[in-house]
């Protein structure tokens, strides 16, 4: 926490420039740098009762319940190729960073903000098939509610869920989107915006859908389809182009490949064209082509600003639902503070172990610090306690 880095870095450190060993009683000058990845060795080995003893720790000094579960994963990168990590492996990185093979960090984090349980997985692992081993075995109280995103939120995982007795608030998978703007209900988030929410139950009575509109949701998905069409529509007029060119490209099933191409690369924006292509007499070139822009519905493109949440929580409102699954935003918050001032990456660990050992430090860092952070909240500190947040992010 005092100078987040890799153990070579907080090495020389410890022995250079920091006082800290003459505060603890600690000759840091004459311990080899092999000490310090031993004592990362046994954290990583120790994983589970450390995590477990410290939970219980912290109920029993904040009073708190597991009500609420938030779980999520991000990735980090490590320099070089990882040839000892056999973790590090090339997938989709949400840091884009494809040159470096990323590691997963899954965390499991309670309504107050401290992790109940941190895993290292892959870095091309499924998003979706880590829930179960990261949420068995918590014994959370019964009917406990788990938040989670799209990509963990699979009808299996829900079903898991269900089926364990547990509430879940999650953001739907489906494509569908609806709004009815005669019958919502208006949420004020933290800045002071209006969020309009409809709450739907289905026929069974046994799951609701949640369908949010957000003003300012709405601008940036109508910016980001706009930027695609235009992209897309720019590659049809250049092929379009080409058909009366001398010398561009008149092969009928070389224009096909094109622009199915150019219906891969265009995030979806593709679907909502209707594409025809005029061939000549032999049937082997194209002379002309002709597209139509027709939005399917209940997709992003008509329906900006929408998305959909789903619950097996009936009982609560559209107003508690929808501040509820806002807490991922402080799991959000929890990965930029590992990621900053918490030293998590970049590392240039080459083995599996000690990657690991370095991911897990971080999060007991981060563990060392929400407890301070939790009492700064508490009543006659409230000032301080949002001094403190800002300073940390």
């Amino acid at each position: 926490m005092a100078e987040p880095g890799s153990e070579l870095a907080t090495y020389g450190w410890l022995t250079e420039r920091s006082g800290l060993g003459e505060l603890l009683g600690c000759d840091y000058a004459g311990m080899s740098l092999l000490r310090l990845y031993r004592t990362s060795d046994l954290l990583v080995k120790n994983r589970q009762t450390i995590e477990s003893l410290f939970c219980a720790r912290i109920g029993a000094l904040f009073a708190l319940e597991t009500t609420v579960i938030l779980y999520d994963l991000t990735n980090t990168s490590f320099e070089g190729d990882a040839a000892g990590n056999h973790k590090g492996q090339r997938g989709h990185s949400k840091e884009k960073r494809s040159a470096c093979p990323p590691v997963t960090l899954g965390l499991v984090l309670d309504g107050n903000g401290f992790v109940r349980r941190s895993r290292m997985f892959a870095g091309n692992v499924c998003e979706s098939a880590t829930l179960e081993e990261m949420i068995i075995g918590l014994q959370p109280p019964e009917g406990a509610l788990v938040i989670m995103d799209r990509g963990i939120a699979t009808e299996g995982n829900i079903a898991w869920l269900a089926d364990h007795h547990y509430r879940y608030l999650v953001v739907s998978r489906e494509g569908d989107r609806q709004f009815d703007t005669e019958q919502p209900v208006e949420v004020v988030n933290k800045s002071g915006g209006s969020i309009l929410v409809q709450r739907i139950v289905n026929e069974a009575a046994t799951e609701a859908r949640l369908y949010c509109y957000s003003s300012e949701r709405q601008e940036k998905e109508a910016g980001i389809s706009s930027c695609f069409t235009e992209k897309f529509e720019k590659g049809l007029a250049k092929l379009a182009a080409g058909l009366t060119s001398p010398h561009g490209e008149k092969r009928h099933d070389r224009i096909l490949q094109r622009i199915g191409r150019l219906q891969e690369k265009s995030h979806g924006i593709g679907r909502h064209y209707r594409i025809d292509v005029i061939r000549d007499a032999t049937g082997d070139k194209a002379v002309a082509l002709s597209w139509e822009k027709v939005p399917v519905a209940g997709t992003m493109l008509p329906h900006p600003g929408v998305y959909c949440l789903r619950t097996n929580e009936l009982t609560w409102d559209e107003k508690m639902l929808w501040h509820t699954y806002t807490m991922r935003t402080d799991l959000e918050a929890v990965f930029r503070s590992l990621k900053s001032e918490l030293g998590l990456h970049p590392t240039g660990h080459h083995k599996e172990d000690r990657a690991e050992g370095h991911l897990f430090i971080t999060v007991l860092a981060y563990q060392a610090i929400q407890v301070p952070r939790r009492k700064l909240r508490g009543p006659g500190s409230m000032t301080a306690g949002r001094l403190f947040d800002e300073y940390m992010g």
